[in-house]
């Protein structure tokens, strides 16, 4: 994901590496949910790839958030592991992910 005009990268992902002179200080871990969509089978790819935008967008501002709560200057995100689920009471599905990585100074 790329960063905002003039604003500097603070999230990697996968292959993308942070700046050579970066440290690294430990691995860490976010959880992020996508928005509630109607659990129907009705336009379920349209409403699959808005969940997993919605996610990687929401999961995106969590690891700057962590990356500034603990003093970081970047993260480098090394495995996630994304999840469908789902709430019969309300009709609701979602996605859920787990985000680990690496936080550098």
């Amino acid at each position: 994901m790329a960063a905002a005009q003039g604003s500097p990268q603070v999230v990697f992902w996968h292959r993308e590496l942070p700046p050579i002179q970066a440290d690294p200080v430990g691995e860490l871990t976010v959880e992020a949910d996508s928005i509630r969509v109607p659990g129907t089978l009705d336009h379920r790819n349209e409403l699959w790839d808005r969940c997993q935008v919605d996610l990687m967008s929401r999961a995106g501002y969590r690891l700057e958030q962590e990356v500034t709560r603990l003093d970081g200057r970047f993260a480098r995100v090394f495995d996630e592991h994304i999840e469908p689920k789902r709430n019969d009471a309300t009709g609701e599905a979602w996605l859920h992910g787990r985000f680990t990585f690496t936080m550098y100074r």
